[in-house]
């Protein structure tokens, strides 16, 4: 089966897709899919895009072309407004229309995000086109993508009390700025947490701690995606701090990104925004206002939340029952967990289960399965939530296109069932077309299309594969290249890759599944001696079904040996 993996798009998480992209187009089982790489430009452009630009390591660095970055910034291609209607590079690859999709692949795989992308529009277009795509429909869609709506929906499921404010534009007024963080410290409390309401990624995410008002006013405006920039702070920039700042503006992950409105203009590249800014400043000016071109129309403030946070994946059994995975406990290691802090190494560290009594982490699954079904969403979905002190499930942020580096939650948490990346990828396909047939479109063409998927499976599951062994020892480094190794082979689906773990003591352990998804090698090292934990065997248990389709009969036990040589491979 041909899968068009599209990823990039309009939103201020293309980088983020486009890791997802790359997972898709890696780690998708050879055996059973053509991955085939669909850019999608943020004027709505899908390009067919030549393999080896998959393995560069941003966007920018093949679109726009690098002869038009003009004057040392890097640019996205809407700084770039003239090549709207130009014809794309052959060196990047071939437009193509929607009509077109069917010539080129039977299913669009989805690892795009934030607006267009997760709330139901590329899924419109999809079915209007008749693709069957990955992830959750329309309606879930819809729901997931707006935060404001997501807290009064979980609310009517699981009558969770979450304080919370919607600010819209209109009320945002600079002479009532204190009265306003007055009322909201009365309401809420200090910290407040204001989110963009339309993001993700922890875009537009900002915590205000100290009753400082300039402080508020700054995270209100982050999250509007605008700027407010004094004459003397600009006078102090020389040409140099400029230029920093115009490239740190043009950077999604940072700045507000392109076209900004400045002054009733749209401005669409660093160099002309600075340049405007030296002459409105020059002409006496002292205060300027810049707003994204894409800003937020309202934003989000909630009371802050004490307590262990977690994330937790949710996925389909054929019949649609959800199936809760193991929650994951997210120790951060910064203060503020924003789009940075998620993507830097270290920033955070993950454990599943959560670490409270197993009934606790038996009733965050519950709650979550729960919101899963009543929301609407379908295939798949990740969902974040805090567990109070007093023991209180608060959720938020239900994620209907999870991230999919192959280090993410929802892999991770797949991976304590017994699925690997490849086998995860094959379900969110395989599930996919089974909750299209339920919408009843082109019903028995996708029955016929699940069905030579189910019979391809299965025959691959009769075939015995040669195993070939993994031995890492007992660095970091050496345990990112087995596991990067170990999902390479899984892929290639020619051989039965087995890790094996050159201990500290000396002796060699042949390692599970899930043991290959841990963030770091003294993870894997502390967990060889322990007993599985109950949460997992159940969740395991649960999943048993759903796992032998896909992985066969799974071993989540550790073996230990004296060499290398006294393995019995197979085990």
């Amino acid at each position: 089966m041909r899968i068009g993996i599209f990823f990039g798009g309009p939103s201020r998480e293309r980088e983020i897709s486009f890791a997802g992209g790359k997972t898709a187009f890696e780690y998708l089982d050879k055996s059973l899919f053509e991955p085939i790489p669909i850019f999608v430009d943020s004027f709505g452009r899908f390009i067919l895009l030549k393999k080896e630009r998959m393995y560069l390591s941003e966007i920018r660095e093949f679109y726009p072309a690098q002869n038009i970055q003009k004057e040392g910034f890097k640019t996205y291609i809407e700084s770039h407004p003239e090549l709207a209607n130009a014809p794309v590079s052959e060196e990047v690859g071939l437009e193509i229309a929607p009509s077109e999709f069917k010539d080129h692949f039977e299913f669009a795989f989805l690892a795009m995000h934030g607006p267009d992308c997760e709330d139901g529009a590329i899924q419109g277009l999809l079915e209007w086109y008749k693709i069957p795509y990955s992830g959750p429909g329309l309606m879930g869609s819809a729901v997931g993508i707006d935060k404001i709506l997501q807290n009064e929906m979980i609310a009517l499921v699981n009558r969770q009390e979450k304080k919370s404010w919607t600010l819209k534009y209109s009320q945002w007024i600079p002479e009532e700025y204190p009265i306003l963080f007055q009322v909201l410290k009365k309401h809420l409390g200090l910290p407040l947490v204001i989110k963009a309401p339309h993001q993700g990624s922890s875009i537009g995410v900002a915590i205000v701690k100290e009753d400082v008002l300039e402080e508020f006013v700054s995270a209100v405006n982050q999250c509007f995606f605008q700027i407010e920039l004094d004459a003397e702070t600009w006078r102090l920039f020389g040409s140099a701090e400029k230029q920093a700042w115009g490239q740190k503006m043009a950077n999604l992950d940072e700045g507000i990104g392109f076209p900004v409105v400045f002054s009733g203009e749209t401005i669409f590249h660093p160099s002309d925004l600075i340049a405007s800014l030296d002459t409105y400043f020059a002409e006496g000016n002292e205060h300027a206002f810049l707003s994204s071109s894409n800003a937020e129309d309202q934003v989000l403030i909630e009371e802050f939340v004490e307590g262990q946070e977690f994330s937790c994946g949710c996925i389909q059994f054929d019949d649609g029952k959800p199936l809760a995975l193991p929650p994951s406990e997210v120790i951060k290691m910064v203060q503020v967990f924003d789009f940075n802090a998620k993507y830097k190494p270290g920033a955070s560290r993950k454990r599943i289960p959560v670490d409270t009594t197993l009934e606790k982490n038996q009733e965050i699954q519950t709650v979550i399965a729960e919101v899963f079904q009543q929301l609407g969403i379908n295939v798949c979905v990740r969902i974040d939530g805090f567990l109070t002190p007093e023991g209180t499930i608060v959720l938020h942020d239900p994620n209907t296109i999870p991230g999919m580096s192959p280090t993410s939650f929802i892999f991770k948490q797949m991976a304590e069932i017994g699925l690997n990346v490849t086998q995860a990828l094959t379900y969110l396909v395989r599930q996919s077309i089974r909750e299209r047939i339920r919408t009843g479109k082109l019903t028995w063409q996708l029955r016929s299309l699940l069905e030579k998927l189910d019979g391809k499976i299965t025959s691959n599951n009769a075939v015995v594969k040669p195993t070939e062994r993994i031995v890492f020892g007992t660095t970091d480094e050496e345990y990112s290249a087995a596991r990067l190794k170990y999902a390479r082979m899984n892929a290639e689906g020619k051989t039965t890759p087995v890790p094996v773990l050159h201990a500290g003591d000396g002796k060699f352990y042949k390692l599970t599944n899930p043991l290959m998804f841990k963030e770091y090698v003294a993870d894997v090292e502390a967990l060889l001696h322990s007993p599985r934990h109950p949460l997992l065997t159940e969740t395991s248990e649960k999943a048993r079904s759903l796992t032998a389709f896909y992985a066969g009969d799974v071993n989540y036990q550790v073996s230990v040996h004296a060499d290398v040589a006294s393995m019995a491979i197979p085990s």
